[in-house]
């Protein structure tokens, strides 16, 4: 098998079968063999239904179905179908048809004219979005970069073509929390990075809202660096050296003017200062400790209800 094309799909009815059609278009007579794997991540709609038509419908495509019990994130939506890939290339692309299967062309022919190079992923030059969302990534992939020990590449996406040997090392890594631009970066190999544009939606709304991103960005953070960690210890630092040159400063105005040492309404702003910092410093420890007690459980990153494959029928 050449290529394998992992494409997670949560709501995506009116997109799955184009999609499957402008492969077949594509592919044609340039890959030799390929397979597609649909992963259905607890669609609401009737996408789950859509693809076993599909399946019926093209009794010789090479098509592996899986279908969730409910949604568990595109995550381990991408872990699952990895997990099912056969292709000497796994490819990971969105179903809406914005991650075009033309710039999966491209880096298989960079895969193949140059064996140094494991991995060839996507990023976008110019993204089509408002500026405050576009300042926010950029802000984000500035600051992760400063306090990870691993590069993120600036608006690199999960769209990316890499060898077999990459994807076992992903599958080997089986944490529950994912956050797949960070293991593909933490796995190394070699990556060279491709510009390409996104494309209109065929159909449908994008499920990521700002609050989706923000939270995936939290993430982030958490998942490849423990800097929030050390930042209690920047602060604790700052605000106790902070006191000692007010305790100074206090003295000798006391003991050289005779002024009466600042009251209420300082005691109280001090309070909620330092209040609120070791708020802050306790709800992320208890975020990385939440992490570890899930992480204890070892639970199942996704449970699959139903797999449809052609090798079965074969």
């Amino acid at each position: 098998m050449k290529l394998s094309l992992i494409v997670p799909c949560f709501n995506e009815q009116d997109n799955v079968a184009l999609f499957y059609e402008t492969c077949a278009q594509v592919f044609q007579g340039v890959i030799p063999s390929y397979e597609l794997i649909f992963v259905n991540d607890g669609s609401r709609d009737a996408t789950w239904q859509r693809l076993k038509m599909i399946r019926e419908r093209n009794p010789e495509a090479k098509l592996k179905l899986v279908n969730f019990s409910r949604n568990f994130g595109k995550e381990a939506a991408i872990y699952a179908g990895l997990q099912k890939a056969a292709g000497d290339y796994v490819t990971v692309i969105d179903a809406d048809l914005q991650q075009r299967p033309e710039v999966v062309l491209e880096m298989v022919r960079l895969l193949d004219e140059n064996e140094e190079v494991d991995c060839v992923a996507a990023y976008q030059e110019q993204r089509r979005e408002g500026k405050f969302i576009s300042f926010c990534k950029k802000m984000f992939y500035k600051l992760i970069n400063k306090v990870c020990d691993i590069d993120f590449h600036d608006n690199a996406s999960d769209f990316r073509t890499f060898r077999k040997r990459m994807a076992e090392a992903i599958v080997e890594m089986r944490e529950y929390h994912r956050f797949s631009k960070g293991i593909f970066s933490w796995v190394g190999f070699n990556t060279h990075f491709i510009p390409y544009t996104a494309e209109e939606r065929n159909a449908g709304q994008t499920s990521w809202s700002f609050w989706k991103l923000l939270k995936y960005a939290c993430e982030g953070f958490l998942s490849f660096t423990t800097f929030p960690l050390r930042l209690s210890t920047y602060l604790g630092s700052i605000a106790s050296l902070a006191a000692i040159i007010y305790l100074i400063v206090v003295v000798i105005q006391k003991l050289t003017n005779h002024i009466d040492v600042p009251g209420y309404a300082t005691i109280v702003v001090l309070i909620l200062l330092m209040s609120g910092i070791q708020l802050i410093m306790l709800g992320m420890i208890g975020e990385y400790l939440a992490r570890v007690y899930i992480e204890s459980k070892q639970r199942p990153i996704c449970i699959e209800k139903e797999y449809l494959s052609y090798e079965d029928a074969e």
